[in-house]
């Protein structure tokens, strides 16, 4: 079985990893866009205290978070172990007591179900900057034992070369579908033809121009996301919870003496590879205004990333009926850190003919592109 995976962002990476452990003949074409997504993600894993009501998408994000310890025991089999990932647990934080109430709650009943959630306990603002020196006096803290985070660079350069060593070959280039009636038959990239029985497109926000010529509407547009990178001298930050405030923003540790803060959600903005001086505004303030010890941190570096946003917050992925041998996969959004490794491995069966036990009728990738009856 022959697969040609188009991207190598997380979903590309992972698809690719799975597909050559299993014993595929694997080519995998990326024309490394900047803004890649995945690059610029601060990779939190901790679905456990989510506000979204939609079982679908909890469906997705808690196997997701789930699979991590059996994706890095795959990975440490192969070598790699440099992936930045790690439990830290998590710090919902907030001055009110109502809505840490309501954490607590959703948390515990989490819990009940599912044990990597691990330990749900309230925590005094004394016990949450124990945690967190930066934090702001006054916040109290719902804690989450079960969460993580992973640095997304070195987790998608990990599968990348795990899937070298399982025989999968990278093309650098722009890719272009090849189809025969209603089949597809491979991608010609940098002038010459590699054929395939299945083609998986995993190209991000990017992908709707390649689907295009086929009569494909993939409703994805680019989410961009403004990342800062601050970095504390002499401060061990290793161990520090991954940090939640009541917000789309976030602030999460790295061992390198490393705090990352976002992110904007920046629909409209295009393909425009820019630090803008209102995104760098709004992030610096949101992460100050919880943390106000980070002020006399140093600003290292700010990333750029596109998310590739669909109309929901579901995933799009699955075969595409009008072509055979044709596999859509993207979507993720803001939740590519915590589904990617995982639907990856979804989407390898799928190109295999295997059969799964979920449901992927929800996540269908074409599915507003529909007539309306």
């Amino acid at each position: 079985m022959k697969v040609i995976v188009v991207g190598a962002g997380i979903f590309g990476a992972s698809t690719a990893y799975h597909l050559s452990k299993k014993g595929a003949e694997v080519i995998v074409v990326d024309q490394f866009h900047e803004g890649q997504a995945t690059a610029a993600g601060a990779g939190i894993v901790c679905p456990w205290v989510t506000s979204s009501e939609d079982e679908d998408w909890f469906r997705l994000a808690k196997a997701g978070a789930c699979y991590y310890p059996s994706l890095v025991a795959q990975l440490k089999e192969d070598g790699e172990t440099n992936l930045g990932y790690r439990l830290v647990g998590a710090l919902a934080v907030s001055e009110d007591d109502e809505k840490l109430d309501y954490i607590q709650q959703r948390g515990n009943k989490c819990r009940a179900e599912i044990p990597e959630v691990g330990e749900v306990r309230r925590l005094s603002a004394k016990e949450a900057r124990n945690l967190f020196p930066p934090l702001k006096e006054g916040l109290k803290a719902v804690y989450v034992e079960g969460a993580a985070r992973v640095d997304g660079r070195l987790l998608r350069d990990a599968l990348k070369r795990g899937a070298e060593k399982h025989g999968a070959i990278f093309y650098t280039g722009e890719a272009f579908l090849e189809r025969g009636n209603n089949k597809i038959t491979g991608v010609r990239v940098n002038g010459e033809l590699l054929t395939a029985d299945t083609v998986v497109v995993a190209a991000g926000a990017w992908a709707p121009e390649l689907l295009a010529p086929f009569g494909i509407t993939l409703k994805v547009e680019p989410q961009r996301g403004q990342i800062v990178h601050l970095k504390l001298p002499d401060q061990d930050t290793s161990n520090w919870p991954v940090i939640l405030p009541q917000s789309s923003h976030y602030l999460v540790s790295f061992d390198d003496s490393r705090v990352v803060v976002g992110a904007t959600r920046e629909i409209g903005a295009g393909f425009d590879y820019r630090v803008t001086a209102a995104g760098l505004k709004e992030v610096l303030d949101e992460a100050l205004h919880v943390a106000p010890g980070l002020a006399s941190s140093t600003l290292h570096e700010v990333r750029i990333g596109f998310r590739p946003a669909g109309p929901d917050i579901l995933p799009l992925f699955g075969p595409v009926p009008s072509i055979q041998g044709l596999i859509i996969a993207n979507g993720l959004g803001a939740s590519g850190l915590t589904m990617g490794p995982y639907i990856g491995s979804l989407v390898a069966r799928l190109a295999l003919g295997e059969r799964l036990e979920l449901d992927i009728t929800p996540y269908a990738p074409l599915r507003f592109a529909l007539p309306v009856e």
